[in-house]
């Protein structure tokens, strides 16, 4: 799979990974970054070879959030303008939770403002201990407008808005705590502990991580009657692929 200047592109043994390729920049993301995630969400929809994604960000940091030249030219264009940019950057989150396979948010260093929007919209994020999260957009008089949804839903609404309307920054061991971050590592053998995760995804069995993630998040806004109904659906379908048959004849064979 061919990446560009702004996202390095690698597929091995199943894990894609995608790496966000300013680190002069605090790998800012711009415009062409954002042509450049989508284009690779859209490959990696279609690319059988790929079992999960693993988005990281080149240097020290993950990435320190929208570029900055970039969002004050845009004082200057109409709000019509300004919203067509913004959706533009959504659609990120919108073909992340499409995708019938994990994404997974490998961070070290710094994920702030869309940077951290960026690691809360995929559905694992695995940090370092001396990883930082938060969104100080209201210190710059902006908003931490689309991932206020994620956001929300991660961590809940008292937490939510205290992040949103302070901008404090969250160490990776109390982001963890509130529900931001999936796991924790210590730096020193951080690689290590990323791998034997993106590894185990890989070999899971790709139907069923699909159903998983598809029946995960259609249970947003659903009725407990509805879900468990759903769940019944999900759970009739899995039983006719081919990955459910040979994994349960494997295991009774041993």
């Amino acid at each position: 799979m061919k990446g560009d200047e702004r996202l390095l592109l690698g597929v091995q043994n199943g894990v894609l990974t995608a790496t966000l390729n300013r680190p002069e920049k605090k790998n800012a993301i711009d415009t062409p970054m954002i042509d450049a995630l989508l284009a690779m969400l859209d490959d990696a929809d279609l690319d059988g070879e790929v079992r999960v994604v693993a988005l990281r960000g080149a240097g020290s940091d993950f990435s320190a959030g929208m570029d900055l030249n970039e969002l004050l030219a845009s004082a200057d264009n109409s709000v019509e303008e300004n919203r067509r940019a913004a959706l533009h950057f959504a659609e990120i989150f919108v073909r992340m939770r499409r995708l019938p396979k994990p994404v997974v948010a490998v961070v070290r260093g710094r994920a702030l403002a869309g940077g951290c929007g960026l690691a809360t919209a995929c559905d694992l994020v695995l940090a370092s201990e001396s990883a930082r999260f938060g969104y100080p957009e209201v210190q710059r008089g902006f908003v931490p407008a689309i991932v206020m949804t994620l956001l929300k839903r991660s961590v809940g609404e008292k937490v939510a808005f205290d992040l949103a309307a302070t901008g404090r920054t969250l160490t990776a061991t109390e982001a963890a705590a509130l529900g931001l971050v999936s796991r924790v590592y210590e730096d020193s053998d951080f690689e290590d502990q990323v791998g034997e995760v993106l590894r185990g995804l890989a070999a899971a069995s790709a139907s069923a991580l699909a159903l998983t993630k598809q029946q995960f998040y259609q249970l947003d806004g659903l009725r407990f009657e509805e879900g468990i109904a759903l769940g019944a659906d999900v759970n009739a379908v899995s039983r006719t692929t081919p990955d459910f048959r040979a994994a349960l004849q494997a295991f009774l064979k041993k």
